[in-house]
């Protein structure tokens, strides 16, 4: 993997430090960023354009998902991992119904902390070990045999390559139809699934085990 550009956000400067001192130890990863806010992210963000954005949840000001929202409208190519002590599932799902690519707790082991992050990196959805049942949870459907006979082939073709990590673009490219197509079929299967996102999907692709 090259090497890979970090943005830290949070407004606890010794956690920032350790955090920073943590990821340089790391050949590939490089902290090129330590800011207090979610407006100093945004811009930092934009200027800088990171790889990864590790971000707070609870801030002073403009919070962790109101920071997660705009990073996202602004199209940064940056991924964002929420980085928080909280394991309430209201705020695991917030985060995800906004679109973070990860969501890890503060007290992960350092190792497992550096692996999630090398993860996301490479386009994977990480999220910490106890956090995985009560996400399960949440997006299991009624009836799984049901939902299964209801999608097209191409609906779990579509499924499939969300769950490895494909764009829409490269999901086009793959089964030689167009990015608009794509989206359609998407949208038809997010709708049989009850789900309301790419990383929702990929979430109950994984619980599935529905892979290429």
């Amino acid at each position: 993997m090259k090497n890979a550009n970090i943005l830290l956000v949070d407004d606890h400067p010794m956690l920032r430090k350790g955090v920073a001192q943590l990821i340089s130890l790391e050949d590939n990863l490089n902290v090129i960023g330590e800011v207090s806010s979610g407006n100093e992210a945004i811009t930092f963000a934009i200027e800088y354009a990171p790889d990864l954005i590790l971000l707070d949840l609870n801030m002073k000001g403009l919070s962790g998902i109101e920071t997660l929202s705009a990073l996202k409208r602004a199209n940064t190519c940056a991924k964002v991992v929420v980085f928080s002590v909280s394991d309430s599932e209201s705020d695991v799902l917030q985060a995800l119904k906004f679109n973070a690519d990860g969501y890890l707790l503060k007290d992960s082991e350092p190792e497992e902390l550096i692996d999630k992050i090398n993860q996301a990196l490479e386009g994977e959805f990480v999220i910490s070990n106890p956090l995985a049942q009560i996400l399960a949870k949440s997006l299991r459907p009624q009836s799984k045999v049901n939902v299964f006979d209801s999608l097209t082939q191409r609906e779990l073709e579509n499924l499939k390559l969300i769950a490895s990590g494909k764009s829409n673009k490269e999901i086009a490219r793959k089964l030689g139809i167009t990015e608009a197509t794509v989206k359609v079929h998407n949208k038809n299967l997010f709708k049989k699934l009850g789900l309301k996102s790419r990383v929702e999907a990929a979430m109950w692709a994984v619980e599935h085990k529905i892979s290429l």
